[in-house]
């Protein structure tokens, strides 16, 4: 098994649905990540909280083994996000968002993180992302994150990030804005020629697309009978998939397969509560039983 370093946010929380809402609950796409990778891996997380941040939510990552090394705890409150969806959940209206500690958050890389065998460079400035680079041993796999808030006001930073990664995971509206193009064939043409060997776009309840040099690669999402919240789905997918990526350090491209099935699983099981509250109480064998079921899902037998 290797070791998983992430770099993103930890943050409060504040989220209405159609099915109902949640104040002040424990998110982040750092924490959603390391969550869920933590299923496969051993994780080092770094990102910043405030002085608010309360002991249960170290308690509980580090209950996943998670090592918090590289949490920083600094005077002043933690980051608050606030929210809702309609009853399309593929997309959040962002109500209200406080940065505070994380405006002037500069990732420090504990001597003990700085030979990652896989790296993930969560949702953060670019810049940020470059320096980080600049603090570790390459690792094996390195992928990143990114949204359109960095690609519209750091567009060339971005660039320069992904000249020296191997995956970018983005969403299907990200990956338009970056690739200057409606049509996704067309947008993973352009942003595989700067660097990323591989292009994983998350496309929601319409499930994910994989571009890879050797070809394309597509997954529907895991239909469900409740669906309560959409919050960090695509930060526990990439979780999931990095998870299952540095634990085998198959970087095939049917070792990549595997992993997006089983980043679909832990996304699937996200969105099924509030916050981390599947996650807390998830099982190695529910996501056992729910990958088995997503090979039935999809296969199919060449009758020809």
């Amino acid at each position: 098994m290797g070791n998983l370093l992430v770099v993103g946010s930890v943050a409060f929380d504040s989220v209405r649905t159609p099915f109902g809402e949640a104040s002040n609950v424990l998110g982040g796409s750092a924490t959603y990540f390391s969550t869920s990778a933590s299923f496969f891996t051993d994780v080092n997380l770094i990102a910043v909280v405030g002085e608010d941040f309360p002991n249960e939510h170290l308690d509980f990552l580090r209950s996943r083994g998670i090592n918090l090394d590289g949490l920083e705890q600094r005077p002043g409150k933690t980051f608050r996000w606030r929210g809702e969806y309609s009853y399309q959940l593929n997309e959040a209206q962002t109500l209200e968002t406080h940065l505070n500690v994380l405006e002037t958050f500069r990732p420090k890389i504990p001597a003990s993180y700085t030979t990652p065998s896989a790296l993930f460079l969560g949702n953060i400035d670019p810049e940020l992302q470059l320096d980080v680079l600049n603090q570790v041993k390459r690792p094996s796999i390195v992928a990143c994150d990114t949204m359109n808030f960095w690609i519209e006001g750091k567009r060339d930073a971005l660039w320069k990030v992904l000249e020296h990664i191997d995956i970018l995971v983005i969403n299907d509206g990200e990956a338009r804005a970056l690739g200057d193009d409606a049509n996704l064939v067309q947008v993973a043409k352009r942003i595989l020629s700067r660097g990323p060997k591989t292009l994983i776009i998350k496309r929601g309840e319409y499930g994910v697309l994989m571009f890879h040099q050797q070809g394309i690669f597509g997954a529907p999402a895991y239909p469900l009978e409740a669906v309560k919240d959409p919050t960090g789905a695509g930060d526990t997918f990439a979780g999931g998939f990095m998870g299952y990526l540095s634990a085998t350090e198959n970087y095939s491209e049917a070792g990549l397969r595997q992993a997006i099935i089983f980043g679909s699983v832990m996304a699937s099981f996200n969105v099924e509560e509030f916050s981390l509250d599947r996650l807390r109480h998830l099982t190695r064998e529910d996501i056992d039983e729910r990958y088995t079921s997503f090979k039935h899902l999809t296969h199919f037998e060449d009758l020809s």
